[in-house]
């Protein structure tokens, strides 16, 4: 250790997060682009979950199709994805799921030298955004649920009258609508998620607890490496907190 190390307030050691800073951008990196690649990912996953559950026909047998092949799957799923612990959720996709697929051996989608490849430089990374995405997917579909159920059912049928076919109506007239309604519980989500991407360092994701968790392993120092993605964290939620809310009031003057 060196003998100089810069102490700030008695107690706290800079000179070790100084050392281990290249593994801190790394795993900041790695945080905020797990995070981006889930939400676009998760968004689209929960869109079309919630137009599997307002799934409708009046006459058979696209009613009964509705019912048994959209709504039904898709409640389940999401009944699943947000009554399970997300980190049972990881574990289950790394360990589990994921070896199902890729596999040097027998993997379904990929095996061979790739497979191999794949999961050693990439596995855990892969499990990750798979089973963060599949989570945020859950929630974020019930907030497009609620946000398509808060516009009116006349506006819809004003649309269908105007020759506008269902999903015209809901690209054009629906979900732009909702969107502005969705904004901020889908920031809520997007906070949460970035949050959640600490979780994957279980599964030896090198993101920002993972490098806390080793330098705290390197040094028995716990204040410097945990109050450091502590306050990371915190400056990244206050960050997207400031966008949301920027583009809230965009919207807010778009419609005035």
């Amino acid at each position: 250790m060196n003998d100089n190390a810069t102490a700030w307030f008695g107690w706290f050691r800079a000179d070790i997060l100084v050392e281990y800073q290249s593994l801190f951008w790394h795993g900041a990196l790695i945080t905020v682009g797990m995070t981006l690649a889930c939400v676009l990912m998760g968004c689209m996953l929960g869109l079309l979950l919630a137009l599997a559950r307002l799934a409708q026909a009046r006459h058979a047998p696209w009613r009964g199709l509705c019912r048994y092949v959209l709504r039904w799957p898709s409640t389940a799923y999401v009944s699943f994805f947000r009554g399970t612990p997300l980190f049972v959720q990881i574990m289950l996709m790394h360990f589990a799921v994921m070896p199902v697929f890729i596999h040097p051996q027998d993997g379904l989608l990929v095996s061979g030298e790739l497979a191999r490849q794949l999961k050693q430089d990439y596995g855990a990374l892969l499990s990750g955004v798979v089973a963060l995405t599949l989570n945020s997917g859950a929630y974020i579909s019930e907030v497009f649920r609620a946000g398509i159920q808060s516009i009116s059912r006349g506006q819809r049928q004003a649309a269908l009258s105007l020759g506008m076919t269902p999903a015209q109506s809901m690209r054009y007239i629906v979900l732009p609508q909702a969107f502005r309604r969705m904004l901020p519980p889908l920031g809520n989500n997007m906070i949460a998620l970035l949050k959640d991407t600490s979780l994957v360092s279980a599964i030896g994701l090198a993101e920002m607890a993972y490098a806390a968790r080793t330098v705290a392993g390197a040094y028995s120092r716990y204040w410097e490496p945990y109050l450091a993605i502590a306050l990371a964290y915190w400056l990244m939620t206050f960050l997207l907190t400031l966008g949301l809310r920027r583009l809230e009031r965009h919207l807010a003057r778009a419609d005035a």
